[in-house]
């Protein structure tokens, strides 16, 4: 319901012609302004409900001008043409072949647009996460990272490269729970300059740092045997060629150094059929909501992996129980609880969130086009939870391998 009420709402609707309520709004963001967005690393940048919206839409460290927002929003859903209008517009070979040649210029500008609205509704860990019952949503986030050091055998004396790593929220956590050195490199240079304030103001400058790299040209970036480990967490389902991204990981390596990740899969193994319509319907929403030239299954990466001279160690779907009596599927953050910081994550939430974003974008406070990425991110949330209800999709397919 409140899908279609977004999809069809003129931003006169969603003002509802309240002339009062844009006045408070309007002295309410000058308060805010006049106080200044700042952001911080230990507590959440957009933490409040109501002025974390505010400070999203008035955050002077955006790259993206007044124009810049719906210049860019334009570009990026060029390259999903046809998208949720017919199923297997964005499936073709023409279509995917073109994501992969655009594919920097397609991530580079989907971050630009979605890092702080990920920020206001997820935290500083731009990932899912499997999750036990009587276990809170950062608990479990913090689990899968700790997960992560586990299996690569993460110490203070090694130094870790971050493959992907958003604004270095999995790195800071990791680091903190190792001590260990940890690189972590981004096409985005937003997710850099917010990234490296937040580790400045954790006081781990010295040990965790972010660069703007392309994972595509990794020995561009970094001498041979740089880092005993590397890691990426959903970040990988971003490349164009996984074999081409992996062989980038391995010559940073040293000889044995041990790579795990977690991926974005379509999951055959459990029903997933690409002649089926509706399963491509969901596979294409994903995909065009979150940047992803196409989504591979689980035994594709695998391949990827060896023939970029990888040993595979071990791999599984972290979320092979999501319907268990046990656990809380990786989902339901999407449909979101019920409480203070939960509410933002509901349908509900997304759909208030989505009005005050549209009246503020009325009475130009918010660039223009900042609905049409909400919109977006919106519908594809949709996509992920029915993905994950059938099991033909996971975002933490796991994989671990050693360097030959």
């Amino acid at each position: 319901m409140f899908e279609e009420i977004i999809t069809n709402a003129t931003p006169l609707t969603l003002a509802g012609g309240t002339v009062g309520a844009l006045i408070v709004i309007h002295i309410t963001l000058s308060i805010v302004k006049s106080g200044g967005f700042k952001r911080d690393a230990v507590k959440h940048s957009f933490s409040d409900p109501f002025f974390g919206v505010l400070n999203l839409l008035s955050n002077k460290d955006s790259v993206l001008g007044e124009k810049g927002v719906n210049n860019c929003i334009d570009g990026y859903e060029g390259l999903f043409s046809g998208a949720r209008k017919e199923v297997g517009a964005t499936s073709n070979e023409e279509s995917v072949k073109q994501r992969e040649k655009e594919y920097k210029t397609m991530v580079n500008s989907f971050y630009d647009l979605v890092t702080d609205f990920y920020e206001y509704g997820w935290g500083q860990s731009f990932h899912f996460a499997p999750r036990r019952k009587g276990e809170t949503f950062d608990e479990s986030i913090y689990r899968s990272e700790h997960f992560i050091a586990l299996r690569t055998g993460l110490t203070s004396e090694k130094k870790a490269l971050d493959v992907g790593c958003g604004v270095g929220g999995p790195m800071r956590n990791i680091h903190q729970f190792t001590g260990a050195d940890i690189t972590g490199v981004t096409i985005n240079d937003y997710q850099v300059k917010v990234g490296n304030q937040y580790c400045k103001q954790k006081g781990f400058e010295n040990k965790t740092r972010l660069i703007q790299g392309d994972f595509q040209k990794l020995s561009e970036k970094f001498e041979a045997g740089t880092f005993d480990v590397a890691y990426g967490i959903e970040a990988t389902c971003h490349s164009p060629d996984r074999v081409q991204c992996f062989k980038g990981v391995n010559h940073c390596l040293k000889k044995g150094g041990i790579f795990a990740l977690y991926d974005w899969v379509v999951l055959p193994e459990t029903g997933y059929d690409s002649n089926n319509e509706d399963h491509v319907r969901v596979k294409e929403g994903i995909e065009v909501g979150n940047g992803l030239p196409t989504l591979a299954t689980s035994a594709e990466v695998v391949k990827a992996l060896e023939d970029a001279g990888f040993e595979v160690l071990d791999h599984f779907d972290a979320n092979a129980s999501v319907h268990s009596e046990h656990e809380i599927p990786w989902y339901q953050t999407l449909k979101g609880e019920m409480s203070l910081k939960g509410f933002r994550m509901t349908q509900l939430g997304r759909f208030c969130t989505h009005i005050l974003v549209n009246v503020l974008e009325t009475i130009r406070i918010a660039p223009k086009g900042t609905v049409k990425v909400s919109s977006l991110l919106n519908a594809t949330a949709l996509d992920l939870v029915e993905g994950g209800e059938q099991e033909i999709f996971t975002p933490s397919y796991f994989l671990v391998a050693r360097k030959k």
